[in-house]
């Protein structure tokens, strides 16, 4: 609940880079392009658009790829390396003495049953039969209650919706750790049901039009399922207005980002009270869990208006919302009809995407999240190096002293608030690679006679491996990212920074490369999950993870009032059709690139220390810090998934990374020799 990635699209509590889930050849290795002048765009000065100077020329020659809604530094490391996976893959599903219950097995066994292209075909809307028949047998508010139950069990991922959805229609249900108490595991309820990206596009004018054609694509699928153009378009209106009510009670992204206003424990009792109208008890029984102890309901105003709309919305209406629900988190994983309508509109209309990814992209990105940490053992043999591990661990110690040190010396905080701060950062836990125990998958089956149906248990057993912590004390030894994720996260809840295998090579870490490389690649990666600690979201939160002030009121005031310079800062940024950057939602990422950059400069300066600072290209080490670092966020985005990412992700822009964190790094300004009021002289906003 409460993780951060580089490049989240989660709508809880998410502190981290921007990056997408993707793979990659083992740390150190060669692959990428070099730091090369030759591809700076030097008709750009540095010290007027430093993101144009290094990536300009890169930019006009990659444009986003068909099946791209953007297109990146970290898209071309996916693509370079993908075809690690991809070959571990058909190995896997060619194995066929591989040992039954083996992770090979059921790797090779997911993996086959997805590109079985013609058996997909041929089996059509079969496989879901059966969910859809449970959804007619609703007749009343207990079959309501014992049908949304089975569906969150199931746990099937939408291709396109708000973030890692599952299928969780109404209200979701999870096994978390407790806010105030981050020892131990209890019961969460958290807003849900909504199959648009975001409750404003429900509730805002500007989003009419994508509405109108969310409408549309719901009356083509049903159609598609075999209803007349009548009641398609019937039932479309019944579940557009179920949507668009529970939008109404739901939470913005920015109300999100307050972990105080999430934090609302009761019975089940207190629950019954406070949402009459819908039979919790027996939802909760129907989950596996009777007696879920003490629950922490995070919208309490959301579940409110669930327990009215129990009653008041007719049953018949709630079997047109189930029904649509569950074919919805289904179709990509049906027959092409269902699959190409799915893409019209979550990849085209909302993305931009021209094309369809072919189908074993897809298939990988289905078996990486339905069987990551086998796929990833047998990726972590075949690509990451104990000595890569050890390697990227040193820098990470050394980016962490580089805080410190710069936590001693900040002249803002009180000694008292400075002596917390400290002993939070040395008690931040450090994560590389991949989990010292793997996940055992003995009990997964992976023998369902359909592709939707390994689908289903594998969604039932993450269901139930959640469930099965109810109640128990926290396990701080999981990742909550696959090995081979490109990516890097923050977790508040255990103080801890995680770096997967996928991220620790080029352009972010390469052995070969010079400090300066190395530092603004991967050093500002982990200054920035660093920072997350202590942006405004993670600085909530005491060493051990527990939700707590430990602030003094002059702090807090001094910190605010330096975070307003940097979210009026990025409201000011315009980005397309005029729409500018949600300066609110993306405050603790902006934070957390400033602190990385800053961070990891300093820890530059103390590895380049009594050493001889050679040139290389005829840059400096520190220029070639800041050209590393820019280099990373370089992206072209097509404008309507650059309306859906300022809408919903907590991230900024890549450019807007770039310029706004050293517009406000006077160390650039030095670095390139800026005339005042250029590059980074004209800073305004410092926290870390």
């Amino acid at each position: 609940m409460a993780r951060g990635s580089l490049r989240s699209r989660t709508a809880l509590l998410v502190l981290g880079l921007l990056l997408p889930v993707a793979v990659a050849t083992a740390a150190g290795a060669s692959g990428g392009e070099p730091l090369d002048p030759k591809t700076f765009d030097t008709a750009t000065k540095p010290c007027n658009d430093f993101y144009q100077f290094v990536n300009g020329t890169w930019l006009a020659k990659n444009p986003v790829p068909a099946d791209q809604p953007y297109w990146g530094a970290f898209d071309e490391l996916y693509e370079r390396n993908l075809a690690i996976l991809h070959q571990i893959l058909e190995d896997a599903a060619a194995n066929k003495s591989a040992a039954a219950g083996s992770i090979e097995r059921k790797v090779g066994d997911f993996y086959r049953m997805g590109m079985d292209a013609a058996r997909l075909e041929k089996d059509g809307t079969r496989p879901l039969l059966p969910l859809l028949e449970k959804v007619a047998a609703v007749k009343d508010v207990n079959g309501l209650a014992d049908e949304l139950a089975v569906l969150e069990s199931y746990g099937i991922p939408c291709t396109w919706g708000p973030g890692d959805c599952v299928l969780a229609p109404v209200v979701a249900f999870s096994v978390q750790q407790d806010l105030r108490d981050s020892n131990r595991q209890i019961a969460w309820l958290y807003q849900s049901g909504i199959a648009l990206p975001d409750r404003d596009y429900y509730t805002k004018d500007e989003n009419k039009e994508v509405l109108a054609k969310y409408q549309a694509h719901v009356a083509r699928m049903l159609t598609l399922l075999g209803d007349s153009a009548e009641k398609a378009a019937a039932d479309t209106k019944t579940i557009v207005a179920i949507e668009t009510r529970l939008a109404k009670a739901s939470m913005t992204r920015v109300e999100q980002r307050d972990s105080k206003a999430l934090d609302h424990k009761m019975s089940l009792a207190q629950l019954q009270a406070q949402a009459p109208g819908f039979p919790w008890a027996r939802f909760f029984q129907k989950l596996g869990a009777a007696d879920p102890g003490e629950i922490n309901v995070a919208q309490p105003a959301f579940v409110k208006e669930v327990g009215k709309m129990a009653t008041e919305v007719p049953i018949a209406s709630w079997r047109a919302y189930l029904r649509w629900h569950v074919l919805n988190a289904a179709a990509s994983r049906l027959s092409s009809p269902f699959v190409q309508e799915d893409f019209a509109f979550g990849g085209a209309t909302l993305n931009g995407a021209k094309e369809m990814k072919p189908r074993w992209k897809r298939t990988f990105s289905e078996t990486d999240r339905a069987l990551g940490e086998a796929l990833g053992q047998l990726y972590v043999a075949k690509a990451f190096s104990p000595e890569a591990k050890a390697r990227a661990l040193e820098l990470v110690r050394n980016v962490k002293a580089a805080l410190r040190e710069r936590l001693l010396a900040i002249d803002w905080i009180s000694d008292e608030t400075r002596r917390q701060a400290v002993a939070k950062l040395d008690a931040i836990g450090i994560k590389i690679g991949y989990p010292d125990k793997w996940r055992d998958y003995s009990t997964l089956p992976v023998d369902a006679d359909s592709y939707l149906g390994n689908v289903m248990q594998a969604g039932n057993f993450e269901f139930r491996r959640h469930l099965e912590k109810l109640g128990k004390p926290t396990d701080r030894g999981e990742f909550g990212m696959t090995p081979p994720t490109v990516n890097a996260y923050y977790n508040p809840y255990n103080n801890e920074i995680v770096f997967p295998a996928g991220i620790l090579q080029p352009p972010f870490f390469d052995n070969a490369a010079d400090d300066g490389v190395n530092y603004g690649g991967i050093g500002t990666v982990i200054g920035h999950e660093l920072t997350h600690g202590f942006d405004d979201q993670g600085r909530q939160f005491d060493a051990i993870g527990n939700l707590k002030n430990w602030w003094t009121p002059a702090d807090e005031k001094n910190f605010d009032s330096r975070a307003a310079l940097i979210e009026k800062q990025y409201d000011g940024y315009v980005v397309v059709d005029k729409q500018t950057i949600n300066g609110k939602l993306t405050l603790g990422e902006n934070i957390a690139d400033l602190g990385g950059v800053k961070i990891a400069y300093v820890a530059l300066e103390k590895a380049l220390a009594g050493k001889p600072k050679q040139d290389v290209d005829g840059y400096s080490p520190e220029q070639r810090f800041f050209l590393s670092f820019a280099r990373v966020w370089r992206e072209n985005v097509r404008p309507e998934s650059q309306r859906l990412l300022l809408a919903t992700d907590p991230h900024s822009p890549g450019r807007f990374r770039v310029k706004g964190s050293l517009s406000n790094t006077p160390e650039f300004a030095q670095a390139f020799t800026c005339p005042a009021g250029d590059g980074g002289s004209g800073t305004q906003a410092r926290i870390w």
